[in-house]
């Protein structure tokens, strides 16, 4: 099966199906000489989707810009001791939460893994074929303020954000936004809302997000859109920058 002629070999890779070509080319003709076709074709796509999926995943991983790349929720460090819900975790890295368009907040003290947790969301979601993206919140201002001096700049801007299924926004609220942040956040929860999901890190409390979105119509109408199908996750004041500084000293 796998000795293909070249003129094959070309239509197989014409069909963008490289990984089938690599399946039966590297199919081992002394193992599976006893098998019949059908079961040898079978093992053939079974290796070449198996291929196919890890290069798919990979890249989504890749695209998504995590800060932490290697982060994954089955490796959590001191769950008893940061007071992190086990069963809750395991719920979230599921995805299930996406599938339900509900957002995600962690919460807690500087240190506290919030950023991690989030990008192991975020993987967890690359891994079930979920398109997610991590940005930092003064890394989305900068890119919004960059967006509003090019021609058509702010609608793709808001296109581009509010199109990713997984959504993480690191460092939520770590600065008060200005007028126009306020205005575009707005407009990005309400393409999102109902359609995708937010996960936001975050040190502040719920009670403290209405004064640091301005107080006003547009901090109402912010957090109506976000706060009413929300998961909420409590990461406590462990910090695990300092735990990780003491392990390795």
């Amino acid at each position: 099966m796998s000795r293909l002629d070249t003129e094959t070999k070309r239509k197989l890779r014409e069909m963008n199906a490289g990984e089938l070509l690599e399946a039966i080319d590297t199919q081992d003709e002394t193992l599976s000489i006893s098998l019949s076709f059908e079961e040898r074709v079978r093992l053939v796509v079974d290796d070449a989707y198996s291929t196919f999926t890890h290069s798919k995943v990979s890249g989504l991983i890749r695209r998504a810009g995590l800060r932490y790349p290697n982060a994954d929720l089955r490796s959590i460090d001191l769950l008893d001791e940061r007071g992190l819900n086990r069963q809750l975790l395991t719920q979230l890295g599921t995805c299930s939460f996406v599938n339900r368009q509900q957002n995600v907040v962690f919460q807690g003290f500087t240190g506290s893994g919030k950023s991690y947790l989030g990008c192991a969301i975020a993987k967890r979601a690359c891994e079930h074929r979920i398109r997610a993206h991590y940005v930092r919140m003064p890394d989305l201002e900068e890119a919004w303020v960059a967006a509003q001096d090019t021609p058509g700049g702010a609608g793709k801007f808001l296109r581009k954000y509010a199109s990713f299924t997984l959504l993480v926004i690191d460092e939520w609220l770590l600065d008060r936004p200005t007028e126009s942040m306020r205005t575009m956040l707005l407009e990005l929860m309400e393409r999102r809302y109902g359609e995708t999901s937010t996960v936001f890190c975050t040190q502040y409390q719920q009670k403290d997000w209405h004064q640091r979105l301005g107080s006003g119509v547009h901090a109402d109408a912010i957090m109506d859109r976000i706060i009413h199908n929300t998961i909420w996750v409590e990461t406590g004041t462990y910090n695990m920058r300092e735990q990780t500084a003491l392990t390795s000293a």
